[in-house]
């Protein structure tokens, strides 16, 4: 299940767009301690760019697709 998120972002003069925290929509919030990878789907199993991030020492997976932040849910 697709669940839109709220993600606090910076963005390099070369246009990569760093996302910094992610903000639930309940108001809970985590931080993210760096992003590890970011790739796009080679068999369009999810839509736009696969962040792979690093959030209290676990790797999380957040998505963005047309300037929409998303995550699945019960994703391990």
């Amino acid at each position: 299940m697709r669940i839109e998120v709220s993600v606090r972002q910076r963005t390099e003069k070369d246009g990569v767009i760093v996302p910094l925290k992610i903000m639930w929509f309940d108001g809970r919030s985590w931080d993210i301690q760096r992003v590890v990878d970011t790739c796009r789907s080679p068999d369009m199993s999810f839509t736009g760019i696969r962040y792979t991030v690093l959030i209290n020492g676990v790797e999380k997976y957040l998505y963005r697709s047309n300037g929409i932040w998303y995550v699945n849910a019960f994703e391990n």
